[in-house]
């Protein structure tokens, strides 16, 4: 009986086409098939618990595949880690029952977005965060994300042309705050998300934060269930899959 082995990574996404994937352009899970099919001499499959855009990080993706290998977790972390470039890294590998899959067995996920707002960019944070020059009303964009809590068809939040048979989702926690070095983090805790929906709330708190409209029309937009009445797409550098629950 094979193994069902499970991972915990961190990556940074910037020079990556996403999770997926792709031919022969690299995404991460190209990658981490390579190296670990050179470790454990097999050709496997990687399953993510989410499959994160072109641009996006992770402080805490999962994953797991099935092996034939009898290498012990520790080696396999320590071998795979070897092959791997700077930019992705495996913190944990568990085996774990057959039936565990990282992506169906998840309960829950966040994800964080981050905005570096000031007048002035930041070098160091142009992979890492979304510039935002103008002022941010955080409060107005604190009461307008607490409208999105609960249970609500998300469908003016999902990306056009998605195929996705319900936009019903349930948002279980919804927070932001502001740190000392002008970034502002939006966490956002779901049962599941759309293409696109977190950067599609983002856009619109920040237009909210930056305009005349009150908190309060994040409900009609909600309603409307009309994508084109939602704010923009924010960037994808400033988002991270930040943690699974199962």
């Amino acid at each position: 009986m094979k193994r069902n082995i499970k991972l915990i990574l961190e990556y940074d996404g910037t020079a990556y086409r996403g999770w997926q994937r792709q031919g022969e352009h690299p995404t991460i899970q190209k990658i981490l098939e390579e190296a670990i099919g050179r470790i454990t001499r097999e050709s496997i499959t990687l399953y993510g618990s989410g499959r994160t855009d072109a641009g996006v990080h992770a402080l805490h993706q999962v994953a797991n595949f099935k092996t034939g290998s009898g290498i012990p977790a520790g080696n396999l972390l320590r071998g795979i880690n070897s092959l791997l470039p700077e930019d992705i890294a495996i913190k944990e590998i568990q085996e774990v029952d057959e039936d565990f899959h990282s992506r169906y067995s998840a309960k829950s996920k966040s994800y964080l977005y981050r905005i570096f707002n000031s007048p002035i960019r930041s070098p160091l944070e142009r992979n890492s965060a979304w510039f935002v020059r103008a002022s941010l009303d955080l409060d107005k964009m604190a009461r307008a994300l607490l409208l999105l809590r609960g249970n609500h068809d998300f469908t003016s939040f999902c990306a056009a042309g998605s195929d996705v048979k319900s936009c019903v989702r349930t948002i279980l926690r919804a927070e932001i705050v502001r740190d000392p070095v002008q970034v502002i983090s939006i966490s956002i805790e779901a049962d599941g998300f759309l293409r696109h929906m977190v950067r599609n709330i983002v856009g619109t708190l920040v237009e909210l934060g930056t305009g005349e409209e009150a908190p309060e029309s994040i409900q009609d937009i909600l309603e409307a269930r009309d994508r084109g009445q939602a704010g923009i797409t924010a960037p994808p550098q400033g988002l991270f899959l930040q943690e699974v629950r199962y």
